[in-house]
């Protein structure tokens, strides 16, 4: 079993930066292929970046890429977003993800826990 809790959302205005984190429990956290999604009200929850354990192979949305970057500290047990650049439409619930898979996934149906969640806004 494995417990995740976002923290590091807030307000920020368009085109600042933002980082998120993500503490995990349990002790074997670096076996673990982490993800970051987003959802707005009302819509899906969409992928936007992961980290494969063992390798820590990162892969990205396209919408996302080269501005945001997903790194783990394996010895605090805990994921991180690093988000630049960020524009209005962002202005979502970004949770985090955790699944025993190994290689990149993308899916929601992907990972098996979640965290509840942290909120960004973005002000234009």
């Amino acid at each position: 079993q494995v417990q995740l809790v976002e923290s590091g959302g807030g307000l920020v205005q368009a085109g600042g930066s933002l980082r998120l984190s993500c503490e995990a429990s349990g002790r074997t956290f670096s076996a673990y292929t982490m993800g970051w999604f987003r959802q707005a009200p009302g819509k899906e929850r969409e992928f936007v970046a992961t980290i494969t354990w063992r390798s820590d192979i990162t892969y990205y949305a396209d919408s996302v890429k080269g501005r945001f970057t997903i790194a783990r500290d394996s010895a605090k047990n805990t994921v991180y977003l690093q988000m630049n650049s960020v524009k209005p439409e962002e202005t979502e619930v970004y949770l985090c993800a955790a699944t025993r898979k190994t290689g990149i996934v993308v899916l929601t149906t992907g990972y098996d826990y979640w965290g509840q969640g942290t909120q960004v806004t973005v002000s234009s």
